[in-house]
């Protein structure tokens, strides 16, 4: 689990597409390392260089991962899963690539179409136009497929992957089926709340009739990163949370533990070679009752200190856990990849606050999303052992879940999210 916040640009903002994105080792093109891992890239502005991830600059679409998992974690995420409502293939294929079109037009600042203005006044404009003027604010968007796109109707039951499995139910659960599921998803991230929300809200208008929106959920606060080298964000309980995430500039990691390789995308899931596997689950967290816990036991229930983040018996936030010394029900504990067989996911948690639950609590959590190769030897299995004994359970209830296999990423301007599924 894992929230922070920053700022972003505002819309007073102007336009900032003259910038040029270059490796931190200095000049040169670079485009792809901002799409393998936003942590390593900078933003050129006359004479000042700063991290992309402190700039409105745009984050390149194309590369052979998708951007908006290995790339430095953006403050806002508006996410939505889509049921398709058609049974034709051809109208499905046709949606996915008008997304993607649009999609390379979002993320690079621009309108979708013809734009929101001066087109045919008889006719709705092509972009709804709440984002006119805002920089692109390092928006990615990120797809993935459902299990239930795999069911029959598009021809593509012998295309599913076999590590694309339904979640198991695990002890606590109390899981709501409107919001759990979906055919598709498109995870919007961004430093602008209105640049996100603009990309689904586009998004789900071209979709008219053909996708229609399932759930969705809005959140602040970035509850992990993956640059190692920035402030560990603060979950909703006040706890510095993913210290030890992948870091998104570290290819071996991410190799190891994110991206599907080619010797795992065997028989007709050879598409989802250089792609991944996405858990969205959305935790509820019990915020009312968890301030009235006294900080001893706070730090007791996660393994660590409060103020610096530190593991018991340690110094510092990233001095290595000695496990034995935490109690058995800790959170850190039960999480370490040390406790689960190396089993390590990359997350890009969110806090969110959606009012109150009609008692006069706050409907506040945590909207976590993890990335891997494996989700049977990795979600599946750190879930089972904290869904057994972790004592963090007793201040959260997980409401709401999704699994989705995340293809590739779109290669260039001839390919569409999704190509080599449908091909």
């Amino acid at each position: 689990m894992t929230p922070g916040a920053t700022g972003a640009d505002g819309p007073g903002a102007a336009p900032g597409p003259a910038r040029r994105t270059v490796l931190a080792a200095g000049g040169g093109l670079a485009l792809g390392a901002a799409v393998a891992g936003g942590a390593v890239a900078l933003t050129r502005d006359g004479d000042a260089t700063t991290p992309v991830a402190d700039s409105g600059a745009a984050v390149p679409f194309h590369g052979a991962h998708q951007a908006g998992i290995a790339t430095a974690v953006q403050d806002r995420l508006h996410f939505a899963a889509f049921d398709v409502t058609t049974d034709d293939r051809e109208k499905l294929v046709k949606l996915l690539k008008e997304w993607t079109r649009a999609a390379e037009r979002m993320t690079a600042g621009r309108e979708v179409g013809e734009g929101a203005y001066g087109g045919l006044p008889e006719a709705p404009p092509d972009d709804t136009g709440e984002a006119l003027g805002l920089r692109p604010s390092r928006l990615t968007l990120t797809i993935g497929f459902g299990p239930s796109l795999f069911d029959g109707r598009f021809g593509l039951k012998d295309r599913r992957p076999g590590d694309l499995v339904e979640l198991p139910r695990f002890p606590g659960d109390n899981l709501d089926p409107a919001r759990s599921g979906g055919d598709l998803c498109v995870q919007a991230c961004a430093d602008d709340p209105q640049v996100a929300v603009h990309a689904i809200r586009n998004l789900a208008r071209i979709g008219f009739g053909t996708v229609a929106v399932r759930w969705s959920q809005l959140g602040f606060g970035k509850t992990s990163s993956t640059t190692p080298d920035a402030q560990t964000p603060r979950n909703l309980f006040g706890f510095k949370d993913g210290t030890r995430n992948v870091s998104g500039s570290d290819d071996a990691a991410l190799d190891r533990h994110v991206w599907v390789g080619p010797e795992e995308a065997t028989g007709g899931a050879s598409w989802l070679a250089g792609g991944s596997y996405l858990v969205a689950r959305r935790i509820r967290m019990n915020v009312e009752t968890w301030d009235r816990t006294p900080l001893a036991e706070q730090e007791d229930i996660f393994g660590r200190d409060k103020k610096e983040g530190a593991a018991v018996g340690k110094a510092k936030e990233h001095d290595e856990p000695f496990l034995k010394a935490l109690k058995p029900d800790s959170h850190v504990r039960l999480a370490h990849p040390d406790s689960n067989g190396g089993a390590t996911l990359l997350r890009r948690g969110y806090s969110f606050t959606d009012g109150t639950d009609g008692l006069g609590r706050l409907d506040a959590g945590l909207f976590f999303l993890a990335y891997q190769k494996d989700v049977r030897a990795g979600f599946v299995r750190v879930q089972t052992a904290l869904a057994k004994s972790d004592a963090l359970n007793e201040y959260i209830q997980h409401v709401g879940s999704a699994v989705f296999a995340v293809p590739p990423g779109v290669r260039d301007a001839d390919d569409w999210w999704g190509r080599a599924l449908f091909s």
